[in-house]
């Protein structure tokens, strides 16, 4: 408690605290979200199996609306990532320095998961587990990463999209709207690869629009960061009028897309429908994005009020120094859970949609968040200290053109290794529970990195 009064006492005075408000609770609703619609069942050999509630439950897709909060994580991402960059900009710091500070915060607490995994797996695979089994399970795990793709390759490439928007603004997440309605038609008419694009450029396009809300701030009285010499500044339009416009005109497209047109109404994965409005990201979750871009901005005065208390501060100070830890095991712990509870005879497995399977989701959420806080007090402190490593390391030195070159084959390898695991069929027989060269891959990158952080990679 003592750090965390310290913590919120040094908060500067033009921080936009709604941020890091907004950052933990759109990551809590995609654990509650993910732990809510979990229904827990039996195969034909009697052993537990999981799957989303869903595609049982047509009456629950217009919730999704509430609850599909990434393109809230990608608009945060984009305008802290703007406003650290700008930062570092001003103190005379270059793109790699910054990519290999904002690397410190995401990449450990990710390497720490997939090593806990692996081994877990390994150990499994000797006591004699079957290798399609024990994917599975990981798999189910690992659901979590699929985010970190598109997240990790937003940051690697926020320095040239943040350069872009200096000098186009807002027209380039209109240009890259316009890739997503591309590849909408491929998914719709045909051919089909024109969406490949879209993954990317869906959320890309929600990370350009934080950068502008960015400039908002700045331009309101924030830290302008680089002044003058920073470029031309494109600020979102953020009065109670404009805000005002997102919602409604969003609400008003999601609506025409959904229920008049072709898109599903349900913006996650339902099995079976014709399109995942999430994956990659289509026209309609770029409604809602503008929609919750908009109610974002009428909460913000009254919430920035609130957090100007101390309780309310320092609890998100203390969410947010763990929030990725928070996410990435949040699946971890409901294996677990099950796990524990199938051993001990007292695995309950109502059917989905009854009375007792609503009635079970109160003591399955308390239960969960009781393992989630174990694994968070063991593997948090990992996030902590690459946190305060990052902020230690943010400095002035520029680097060779031959670093910037290894720090984008470190990014490029972490995301492909990744990538690769999320693409891995779940039933694949995989002995470590990962793919081999997923495996491969993301450490070779993760320690590329770790090994230009520590300046080595830097001498000489």
């Amino acid at each position: 408690m003592r750090r965390l009064r310290q913590l919120a006492e040094r908060t500067p005075a033009g921080r936009e605290r709604y941020v890091d408000l907004l950052r933990a609770v759109a990551i809590c609703m995609v654990v509650a979200g993910h732990w809510g619609v979990t229904v827990i069942g039996r195969d034909a050999a009697g052993r537990p199996t999981g799957h989303s509630a869903l595609g049982d439950l047509p009456w629950a897709y217009p919730l999704t609306w509430v609850g599909q909060v990434l393109p809230v994580f990608f608009l945060v991402g984009g305008f802290a990532n703007a406003a650290s960059l700008t930062a570092n900009r001003a103190r005379g710091g270059d793109a790699t320095g910054w990519l290999l500070a904002r690397s410190v915060r995401l990449v450990p607490p990710t390497t720490v998961l997939l090593l806990v995994l692996a081994a877990g797996a390994g150990g499994s695979y000797l006591w004699g587990a079957g290798e399609a089994r024990i994917r599975t399970v990981v798999w189910f795990a690992t659901i979590p990463l699929w985010f970190l793709v598109p997240y990790l390759a937003a940051v690697a490439l926020t320095p040239p999209m943040h350069a872009l928007h200096r000098r186009f603004g807002l027209a380039v997440p209109v240009a890259l709207v316009g890739v997503v309605a591309l590849g909408d038609v491929g998914r719709l008419v045909g051919p089909a690869p024109l969406a490949y694009g879209s993954y990317l450029a869906g959320w890309l396009a929600v990370h350009q629009a934080g950068f502008a809300w960015y400039d908002a701030h700045a331009a309101a009285g924030g830290p302008r960061g680089g002044g003058a010499a920073d470029g031309a500044r494109h600020p979102l339009p953020t009065s109670r009028p404009a805000a005002v416009a997102l919602l409604a005109g969003g609400l008003g497209a999601l609506l025409l897309l959904t229920v008049a047109g072709p898109y599903p109404v349900a913006m996650l994965h339902v099995p079976g429908e014709r399109l995942d409005n999430a994956s990659p990201p289509s026209l309609a979750l770029l409604a809602l994005a503008t929609a919750q871009l908009g109610l974002v901005l009428l909460l913000r005065d009254p919430a920035e009020r609130w957090l100007r208390r101390p309780g309310p501060w320092q609890a998100v100070i203390a969410v947010n120094s763990v929030v990725l830890t928070v996410f990435l095991w949040h699946l971890t712990a409901a294996l677990l859970l099950v796990g524990a509870l199938d051993a001990l005879g007292l695995l309950p497995t109502p059917a989905v949609g009854t009375a007792a399977w609503l009635a079970w989701r109160v003591p399955w959420l308390l239960l969960l968040a009781v393992v989630l806080a174990g694994l968070v007090a063991v593997f948090g402190p990992v996030e902590a200290r690459a946190g305060r490593r990052r902020r230690a390391g943010e400095g002035a030195r520029r680097r060779r053109p031959v670093h910037t070159g290894l720090v984008v084959a470190g990014y490029a390898a972490v995301i492909a290794g990744l990538l690769v695991n999320t693409v891995t069929p779940k039933a694949a027989p995989e002995p470590l529970g990962l793919p081999a060269p997923a495996l491969v891959a993301y450490l070779a990158g993760a320690g590329l990195l770790r090994w230009l952080r520590s300046g080595w990679g830097s001498r000489g």
